[in-house]
């Protein structure tokens, strides 16, 4: 009985919550970005044709979204070092989280000067785990 109890409290403890699923994601999504690696940072987006980013423009598509990534950073030198501030993450039921935050890229005056803004994202948890549906950046 106490090896029984013991174990369900070592399972209890390991259990990962959402939250800590979706910091995951973005946390993965900062080490892929500041390696250059936009095809892996984009791991972390639904691979869905309703996929949106909205930031100055609106691209719909995991396509259209890499696309746009491809086009706007074409060198490590211009993806510069990123870091994200999480402020909030709010659950909305047991399979969609948004997340509000900042975000902040480190460049050479060359490769565009340091940059930033906010973001709000919508993350749905499907089979492949949890991923961005949409993304408002400004």
């Amino acid at each position: 009985m106490a090896t029984m109890l013991l174990q369900m409290l070592l399972l209890f403890a390991q259990a990962v919550t959402p939250e800590q699923d979706i910091r995951a994601v973005l946390s993965r999504q900062v080490a892929d970005w500041n390696r250059g690696d936009v095809r892996a940072f984009m791991e972390g987006y639904e691979k869905s044709e309703s996929l949106t980013f909205v930031g100055k423009t609106i691209a719909r598509g995991h396509a259209a979204v890499l696309a746009n990534y491809l086009k706007n950073y074409p060198s490590k030198e211009k993806m510069g070092q990123l870091e994200f501030e999480i402020v909030e993450v709010r659950m909305l039921g047991s399979s969609y989280a948004s997340v509000i935050g900042r975000w902040k890229l480190t460049r050479s005056a060359s490769a565009g000067g340091d940059a930033g803004g906010i973001y709000t994202l919508l993350f749905r948890k499907g089979a492949a785990g949890w991923r961005i549906i949409q993304d408002h950046t400004s």
